[in-house]
């Protein structure tokens, strides 16, 4: 049995870098009714529409680390260290959606050198 989905990829950069890749699968029949604005989002966030619609569910988070190698292969980037990634189900007026972000090495260096923070 074959299904069909909209998949959006995106790469949400901080000071010109990576810090997360997102995968979003969501369903043809997810897109009816009010989600179907869901398919011209455009640049716009996905998050933004999640949650500010009412009719937003949202299922239990799992978080994952990935072995370097793996992304190395899919990125064609070379990484030492293994990343973090989350994923989770979310649901409008009970139709699912699936978010899977991988946090980059940008995103966790960035974190430990906020602007005033002495090390």
């Amino acid at each position: 049995m074959q299904s069909l989905a909209l998949i959006r990829e995106v790469e949400l950069l901080c000071h010109g870098e990576v810090w997360v890749v997102a995968r979003s699968v969501i369903p043809s029949t997810t897109l009816t009714g009010a989600e179907r604005q869901l398919s011209v989002l455009g640049n716009r966030p996905l998050g933004a529409f999640l949650f500010k619609s009412r009719a937003m569910k949202r299922g239990p988070l799992q978080v994952s680390k990935t072995s370097p190698e793996f992304l190395s292969m899919q990125a064609g980037q070379t990484l030492r260290d293994p990343l973090w990634g989350r994923r989770s189900l979310f649901f409008l007026h009970g139709k699912p959606l699936l978010v899977s972000e991988l946090f980059m090495p940008a995103a966790l260096s960035g974190l430990s050198e906020q602007p005033g923070q002495t090390q």
